[in-house]
């Protein structure tokens, strides 16, 4: 049995090299994500923090996304630009902020960000505007 297994792995490790990257990758944002503490909410969460905590939503899609639709309230700083508005957003610091994109992906690279310039109440909406929608919460343009 020993040798079955050995033989196997010996012949088909390219096969599992590349499962076991494909593993990394799907895992790799979400640890790194609470390894660095932040936290992803859903909707619904995120309609908690901003109705009883004054939560702050940072959109930071391009402009021509935004131009599509938006969160109620949301504060537009394309990800791009977020370094250049860091000194605006300090009066937020001991804020909740959430930050939105499409999906999620560029949201927790810049809850990674504030993170990062010492902001402790950082979250990212787990899928984005289009889990929002999905959630038939409303949108502005």
């Amino acid at each position: 049995m020993e040798h079955k297994i050995l033989f196997f792995i010996e012949s088909q490790w390219p096969l599992l090299l590349g499962a076991v990257a494909l593993i990394i990758m799907i895992f790799k944002g979400p640890l790194t994500r609470r390894a660095v503490g932040i936290h992803e909410v859903d909707p619904a969460t995120a309609v908690q923090l901003i109705n009883h905590e004054d939560a702050v939503i940072i959109d930071v899609r391009e402009q021509k996304e935004w131009s599509q639709g938006h969160l109620p309230g949301a504060r537009h700083i394309p990800l791009g630009d977020l370094p250049k508005y860091m000194q605006d957003l300090e009066k937020h610091r001991g804020h909740h902020v959430i930050c939105q994109c499409a999906s999620g992906m560029r949201s927790s690279r810049a809850a990674a960000s504030l993170k990062k310039a010492g902001f402790d109440k950082i979250y990212s909406l787990r899928g984005g505007i289009g889990a929002w929608r999905s959630a038939g919460l409303p949108i502005e343009k």
